[in-house]
């Protein structure tokens, strides 16, 4: 009986990886493949302004946004509601695949699914996917403690964009996955081309190894939180600006975002001047660019 109980659980697929690393390009391909599945899909953004909505194929499929926060601290009450809503209409879907921002850290992200009573009851986190950019990878783990999350929680891990790196640069990006987690299935891809079931119906989750690495996981309330200082400035064409600094200590695993990370959302009602416009981003993006993320 507790084996059919485990079986009538909606698997869930956590899809995450660092900024520009290739996580919508993996989801178009899972939405666009003919599967014969439908998945409902929760997207969370860090901008207050969601594009990734946008640009994620598959009309048939049911996108829920969560925008304007990590989906590991500041909207994280969001996934349990949506998780809560789409359990009521169970029957409707045959899996549930959550993109997160590029900031998240997947371990409170995961912990939902153990900590949370109903969440827990109806759904069992089937695999934590993560996608890494073999081109900026290395320089990540510097300077992104996320990164390093998102690689040591990982069930299933591609090192994407592979046709960007040398034979040798793929090598040395691979050792350092390895030694920070040498116990998920890693693959090497472009444009995040890979076999769907190397990534979906895994069941790979082992809460064995995450206690290992976290002993605090299956842990509630009594468990720091600090979330230092995201920006999301909000640009409309009236320059209407939205500053939003903000260091939490509640419920949940003890993590850790960049504080200097800000967001910065551009919305006009007008066309743009592409003579303009693209002229613009160029520049900014050559005077800036290192410190511009995707």
């Amino acid at each position: 009986m507790p084996e059919e109980k485990v079986q009538e659980k909606v698997p869930v697929t956590v899809l995450t990886g660092y900024l520009g690393a290739g996580k919508t390009t993996l989801l178009n391909r899972i939405l666009s493949e003919q599967h014969g599945k439908k998945y409902a899909v929760i997207v969370n953004e860090f901008g207050e302004i969601g594009i990734d909505n946008d640009i994620v194929v598959g009309a048939d499929e049911e996108v829920f946004e969560m925008n304007n926060g990590c989906i590991c601290c500041t909207v994280r009450g969001d996934l349990v509601r949506i998780l809560d809503g789409l359990m009521r209409r169970k029957g409707k879907f045959d899996a549930i695949i959550v993109e997160t921002t590029g900031l998240a850290d997947p371990a409170p992200v995961a912990q939902t699914f153990f900590i949370d009573e109903n969440v827990g009851r109806k759904t069992r986190l089937d695999a934590v996917v993560t996608v890494a950019d073999a081109r900026w990878l290395n320089d990540r783990l510097k300077d992104a403690p996320e990164a390093k999350n998102q690689i040591a929680f990982a069930d299933v891990i591609l090192i994407n964009k592979t046709d960007l790196v040398t034979p040798e640069e793929l090598s040395e990006v691979e050792a350092r996955i390895r030694g920070i987690n040498p116990y998920a299935k890693v693959h090497k891809t472009q444009r995040a081309n890979i076999a769907l079931d190397q990534v979906l119906g895994r069941n790979a989750f082992d809460l064995d190894r995450i206690l290992d690495i976290e002993p605090d996981f299956l842990g509630g309330d009594d468990h720091d939180h600090h979330h230092h200082d995201h920006n999301n400035d909000h640009h409309h064409e009236h320059d209407h600006d939205h500053d939003h600094k903000h260091a939490h200590s509640h419920g949940g695993l003890k993590h850790y975002h960049d504080e200097d990370m800000q967001s910065i959302s551009l919305r006009t009602d007008k066309p743009l001047n592409p003579d303009k416009f693209f002229p613009w981003v160029q520049e900014l993006v050559q005077k800036e660019g290192p410190s511009i993320l995707r």
